[in-house]
């Protein structure tokens, strides 16, 4: 049954880790300098085993579909969310062009990953996590594209495709040439334990440094200021562009993993990275983090609601297959 019970039951989690991140900020636990060894680890070995994990052995990533539809979906979702947000300058109302730039990319940027990971593993599969990494490479494509091109002034930034090639990009390239040719027969057991391991510490440890990154931002958020920004955030973010994420889910020639990859990501608020690609490429950060930390405290309760409402509108049969 699609019941809240038992989506609360595995987005609340996710929030929960976060939250522990924020305060062990605030008590100095985990401090700052601590942030660029922990991201390392995790995007360089935690998230390439994760990955590894998911999808040696999967039989929807011998399916074409995914192979073709979930990267262009991912690259197409990201570019139609920044088209949108572009056209919503009369709402929002910012003339300042770094900070209009930067609002463009945070609401079409969505949180393509460390949330919609741990809710694909609770609500579904292990093919439906699968078909997620496959469409987390054209987000990530777009992420070093059009979010640099969006984000930077003109003639100040380029594309960063050195960024594309990437450990968990490698780590979907040899799982899929290892399913090519049965390949996870040949991994010693105790090293696919030890994958297993370590991939299940990727999420936890990366959702504890975007709550101690939240915290580091939180001084500089003017609620006061701010009502006419984050309300068209979440207008766009959690109110039109799930319902085009699920008209796609729909209509594109994609397999129900696909479908419930976009109804998960239809859902999700506004991603974190945006605040650290805003100081770095000639942003805004405080507009970046007007919108992030707007859509994700709405979130919380149209979160739940969308993956409902998604999966009975696109008949994808109830939740808690993983569970």
């Amino acid at each position: 049954m699609n019941s809240y019970p038992t989506i609360w039951a595995a987005v609340l989690p996710v929030f929960g880790i976060m939250a522990c991140g924020f305060v062990l900020r605030r008590l100095e636990w985990l401090t700052e300098q601590a942030d660029a060894s922990l991201l390392r680890v995790t995007i360089q070995l935690l998230v390439p085993c994760l990955v590894l994990d998911s999808a040696l052995g999967n039989a929807a990533l011998a399916e074409w579909r995914n192979l073709l539809w979930a990267p262009l979906t991912g690259f197409g979702t990201v570019a139609l969310g920044m088209a949108v947000a572009a056209r919503a300058r009369p709402l929002h109302g910012l003339r300042e062009p770094a900070a209009a730039r930067t609002f463009t990319v945070t609401v079409g940027l969505y949180n393509y990953g460390y949330v919609p990971i741990p809710l694909a593993w609770l609500l579904f599969d292990k093919p439906t996590t699968g078909v997620l990494f496959l469409f987390m490479v054209g987000v990530e494509t777009a992420l070093w594209t059009l979010g640099v091109l969006g984000l930077a002034a003109r003639g100040s930034g380029g594309v960063e495709w050195r960024r594309l090639c990437n450990a968990p990009l490698l780590a979907i390239v040899l799982a899929l040439g290892l399913n090519s040719v049965q390949g996870r027969e040949w991994v010693p057991a105790p090293l696919l334990t030890a994958v297993h391991w370590l991939g299940q510490c990727a999420i936890p440890t990366a959702l504890l440094l975007i709550g101690a990154v939240i915290a580091d931002y939180l001084p500089q958020f003017r609620l006061t200021q701010a009502w006419r920004v984050m309300g068209t955030a979440v207008l766009l973010r959690l109110g039109l562009l799930p319902v085009l994420f699920l008209v796609l889910a729909r209509w594109l020639p994609g397999t129900p993993e696909l479908q419930r990859v976009l109804v998960l990501e239809a859902a999700m608020p506004s991603a974190v990275f945006p605040i650290l690609m805003a100081r770095q490429y000639g942003g805004d950060v405080p507009t970046a983090l007007q919108v992030v930390l707007s859509t994700s405290v709405v979130s919380l309760a149209t979160m739940p609601w969308w993956i409902r409402t998604g999966l009975a509108w696109l008949g994808l049969g109830s939740v808690g297959a993983g569970l």
